[in-house]
């Protein structure tokens, strides 16, 4: 346990506070248990080792530990928990929660027994589909934690700060808040650049090597994460990867499934399940038809890449612009609200606003008579009427 103790501290006297993001003052700390579901490499790590730097420092009263350190092959995860109770300790940290068999029974009996305790964890955002097994719901406070929006990448990047967006504000005043934002900075000198690496916060370690530190994410969600929820066969994880080539080559597109079934070898039923852990792993994003929830396993009315940086590593960088338009879109907007595939256009929210996303040339022929209905147009500073600018949307969180 001393070890324990001293990698924790290493950790949280190592880790840069230079760059926080508005994400840790989401969280109510307060409460006794309190999770980080998240995508692999957005940055749960660093920001519980900030939060411990900055509330705790290094010391006896806090614990930051992994868990799959070789510790807990002999020892209990909640044996440990006690221990560090007993000695006066005030905060323990689980990074990588899912690394540890039966975490959430032993979670559950932390929260139930050890009642002077604080619990933090992090954990793949494919928890949601096992937590119920120790009814954690009623137990912990869990928030899901996004990639960088393109807010926040100005924020890194300029040393500068801006409010996120509500979505009704964007709507009813959009010219006047982009007017307001480009008398300060010029976001489309930024905007493909984000598109490019800004959704992952470790392209601050250098971008020579970028591309290769999110390959490597991949292969460890395809390899490790998912075939460790289903309980996948090795011989099954090389058709995994086929799918999400597949998906990388035509992204986004509209799914036949019984042809997608037949170009990967993979049953029809098994490619459902497949789609919906690609989706839940954050590698990729289904969009439903209306009110078509993505639990169902329905066939998705199309199919999405989760963020514009994997399809420029994934794609060999032959990404259409059409379609990185499109993908940011989709991911910085269900921060703010559900979205569905539409009828007339690109997008409809669960609230009936509209949107098709387009160049800026692109008329309004396409929403014309459309109520509530919007252009979200690129490579364009300030709109006006019911022409919103795209970059503006990643202002949302």
């Amino acid at each position: 346990m001393e070890r324990l103790f001293q990698l924790s501290n290493e950790k949280i006297a190592r880790i840069d506070i230079s760059r926080v993001r508005r994400f840790i003052s989401q969280v109510d700390w307060s409460q006794q248990m309190v999770g980080i579901r998240g995508a692999r490499g957005i940055g749960k790590t660093t920001l519980l080792l900030q939060y411990l730097r900055l509330n705790y420092g290094v010391g006896e009263k806090s614990l930051y530990i992994s868990a799959d350190n070789l510790y807990f092959s002999e020892n209990r995860l909640y044996d440990l928990a006690s221990i560090f109770s007993k000695k006066g300790g005030r905060l323990l940290v689980i990074d990588e929660v899912h690394r540890y068999p039966n975490w959430a029974i032993e979670m559950k009996n932390m929260y139930d027994d050890l009642p002077d305790l604080k619990v933090i964890y992090t954990g793949s955002s494919l928890l949601e589909l096992h937590k119920a097994k120790a009814d954690l719901s009623r137990r912990a406070l869990t928030y899901d934690m996004p990639g960088l929006s393109f807010r926040e990448f100005l924020e890194f990047e300029l040393n500068t700060s801006f409010d996120p967006l509500p979505l009704s504000d964007m709507i009813n005043d959009h010219v006047g808040i982009a007017a307001e934002i480009i008398s300060q900075i010029k976001p489309l000198e930024f905007f493909d650049n984000y598109l490019r690496y800004g959704y992952y916060p470790f392209y601050l370690e250098g971008l020579s090597s970028f591309d290769q530190k999110l390959l490597e994410t991949v292969h460890l969600v395809l390899e490790v994460d998912i075939p460790q929820f289903m309980n996948m066969q090795i011989g099954h994880i090389q058709m995994l990867k086929r799918l999400l080539q597949v998906i990388s080559t035509f992204a986004p597109f509209q799914p036949n499934l019984t042809s997608l079934s037949e170009r990967t070898g993979i049953s029809l039923n098994t490619l459902k399940s497949y789609l919906y852990y690609l989706h839940q792993a954050a590698q990729i994003s289904l969009l439903q038809k209306p009110y078509k929830g993505v639990n169902s396993l329905n066939k998705p009315a199309k199919i999405y890449l989760n963020n514009t940086n994997l399809m420029h590593v994934l794609g060999n960088e032959m990404t259409n612009k059409g379609s990185a338009r499109e993908t940011f879109f989709q991911n910085q907007i269900k921060s703010a609200e559900s979205v569905f595939s539409s009828k007339h256009a690109d997008f409809q929210t669960a609230t009936g606003i509209t949107f098709e996303v387009a160049g800026a040339n692109k008329n309004h022929r396409q929403i014309k008579g459309l109520s509530n209905a919007y252009l979200v147009k690129d490579q364009i500073e300030i709109g006006s009427g019911n022409s919103i600018p795209l970059w503006l949307f990643g202002f949302l969180y």
